[in-house]
C-alpha cells in the first residue's frame, strides 16, 4: 500500500505567497523590460542594505570600543572620498568603462575594506589604522552610489515615472539591513561591518544578472581635466544647475547631524535597538518616492525643493522638542526631507543634463553632497555637538534648534537664488 498523502492545504498566507512568487517570476521571465526593472530594483536593494548596515550603526559600534572620539572624523572620510574618487570614475563610465563594470569592481574593494575596518575596530588596533581602512572603504564606496543611479536613470523608459518606485527598492534594502543588525542584537558590534561586507559581495555577484551598455566612444584623445573628470565643472555654468549644486551641499551639511547623534539622544531617552528605530525615516522616504511622480507631474518644481527643505526645518524643531514621541517624529521626516530635494535633483539631471554627460552630472551631484557638504557637516556638527554639551550634558534642545535655524538659511538662499524659468521646468516634465 502506498502511504497516504495528506490533504490538508497549505497555510492561506503562504499558499497566496507561493502563487505570487510564481507568478511574479513567470511575468518577469516573460517580459525582457520588467526583467530589467526587476533588476535595477534588485540592484539598489542589495546596494542600500550593504551600506546602511555600516552606517546608521557606525557610531555606535564606535562608542560600543571606547572610540567615540573618532566618530566625526570616521563620519567625514566620506566627504574626503567624495572630493576624489566620484568624479574619476564618473569620467571613466561616460568615456571608457561600462558603468556596470565600475560598479562590480568597486563593490568588490569597499566589502574588502568594510571588512578590514571592522576587524580593526574589534582587534583594538590603532586610531591611524582604524580611519585608515574606514577612508580606504569611502574611497571604493562613495562612487558606487552615482555609478548605480546613473545605471538605473540610463536604463528606465520614463524616468520621471519609474525612478521613484524603483528607488524605493533601495530604501526597503536600507531598512532590512537596519532591522537585521538590530534584531542580531549588532547596533554595538562589529557584526555590522562583516554583515555589510557580505552585503557587498552579494552586490558584486548580482552585477552579473544587469545589462552592459559601453560608453560611446569618442575618437579622439582625452585631456587629463576630461581623463579625471574635471570638465564637469562646467555644469556649474547654468545658474539653475549651480544653485541646485550648492543648495545640496549647504542642505547636507547640518542633515549629517541625523545618523551619528540621533540615536545617541535615542539611547539617553531609553530606547534600544536604535537601529532600528532610525528606519522611521525610511518609511516616509518609500511615501515620497511613491509620490514623486504625481508631484512633479502637479507642481512646479521648485515648490517641491522648498517643500523638501522645509520638512528638513520641521523635522530638526520637533527633534527639539526633547520627548521621545516628538523625537521619533522629526525622524519620521527624515524621508520627506531627503527625497522631496535630494531626489528630485537627481531627477532633475538626468533630464536636464545631455546623455553623454550623466554619470558625470552623477558625480558631480556627489562631489557637492558628500564632498563640501558631508566633510563640513560631519565636522562642523561634531563641533556644535562638542559646544552643545557641557559637563557631560548634552544641551539637546540647543543642539536641534541651531541646525533648524542652519536649515531656515538654506531655504532662503533657494526660494532667492533658483528661477526654473525659460523652458527648465517643461524640459523636466516632458515625457522622455
Amino acid at each position: 500500500m502506498h502511504p497516504q498523502l495528506s490533504t490538508t492545504p497549505p497555510p492561506q498566507p503562504l499558499r497566496l505567497l507561493v502563487v505570487w512568487a510564481w507568478g511574479f517570476h513567470a511575468a518577469v521571465q516573460k517580459d525582457h523590460w520588467l526583467r530589467e526593472y526587476a533588476g535595477f530594483a534588485g540592484m539598489f536593494f542589495i546596494h542600500a542594505m550593504a551600506m546602511g548596515m555600516w552606517l546608521v550603526p557606525l557610531a555606535s559600534v564606535l562608542d560600543a570600543h571606547g572610540l567615540g572620539g573618532l566618530t566625526p572624523y570616521a563620519f567625514a572620510t566620506g566627504g574626503v572620498a567624495a572630493f576624489i574618487s566620484p568624479l574619476i570614475f564618473g569620467a571613466l563610465a561616460d568615456q571608457r568603462i561600462a558603468p556596470v563594470r565600475l560598479l562590480r569592481w568597486l563593490a568588490l574593494a569597499s566589502g574588502g575594506a568594510m571588512a578590514l575596518a571592522s576587524l580593526a575596530i574589534e582587534r583594538g588596533w590603532s586610531h591611524v589604522a582604524i580611519l585608515a581602512f574606514i577612508q580606504l572603504y569611502a574611497l571604493c564606496g562613495t562612487p558606487t552610489w552615482s555609478l548605480s543611479t546613473t545605471i538605473v536613470l540610463s536604463g528606465l523608459r520614463k524616468p520621471r515615472r519609474e525612478f521613484g518606485p524603483v528607488r524605493a527598492m533601495a530604501t526597503v534594502g536600507w531598512m532590512v539591513g537596519c532591522w537585521l543588525i538590530s534584531a542580531l542584537g549588532g547596533d554595538g558590534s562589529t557584526m555590522a561591518g562583516f554583515g555589510g561586507a557580505l552585503m557587498w559581495l552579494g552586490l558584486v555577484g548580482f552585477t552579473f544578472t544587469l545589462p552592459i551598455v559601453e560608453p560611446v566612444a569618442t575618437g579622439r584623445r582625452l585631456s587629463w581635466g576630461e581623463r579625471l573628470g574635471l570638465d564637469a565643472l562646467s555644469l556649474l555654468r547654468n545658474r539653475d544647475h549651480r544653485v541646485v549644486f550648492i543648495t545640496a551641499a549647504l542642505y547636507n551639511i547640518p542633515l549629517c547631524a541625523f545618523y551619528p547623534y540621533t540615536p545617541k539622544h535615542l539611547r539617553e531617552l531609553g530606547l534600544g535597538h536604535t537601529a532600528a528605530w532610525m528606519t522611521l525615516g525610511q518609511v516616509t522616504e518609500i511615501i515620497a518616492m511613491l509620490a514623486l511622480a504625481t508631484l512633479l507631474a502637479r507642481w512646479r518644481l521648485k515648490t517641491i525643493f522648498l517643500l523638501g527643505i522645509g520638512f528638513g526645518v520641521l523635522r530638526f524643531v520637533l527633534c527639539a522638542v526633547g520627548s521621545e514621541g516628538w523625537l521619533l517624529a522629526g525622524v519620521t521626516l527624515h524621508g520627506f526631507a531627503f527625497v522631496l530635494y535630494l531626489i528630485t535633483a537627481q531627477i532633475y539631471l538626468e533630464q536636464r543634463v545631455a546623455p553623454e554627460w550623466r554619470a558625470r552630472a552623477q558625480a558631480l551631484f556627489t562631489l557637492m553632497l558628500s564632498g563640501f557638504g558631508t566633510t563640513l557637516g560631519y565636522l562642523s556638527c561634531g563641533a556644535w555637538f562638542t559646544a552643545s554639551t557641557v559637563a557631560g550634558v548634552t544641551h539637546w534642545r540647543l543642539f536641534w534648534l541651531g541646525l533648524a535655524g542652519a536649515v531656515g538659511v538654506v531655504f532662503v538662499f533657494f526660494a532667492v537664488a533658483y528661477r526654473g524659468v525659460h523652458g527648465g521646468e517643461r524640459d523636466l516634465n516632458s515625457e522622455l
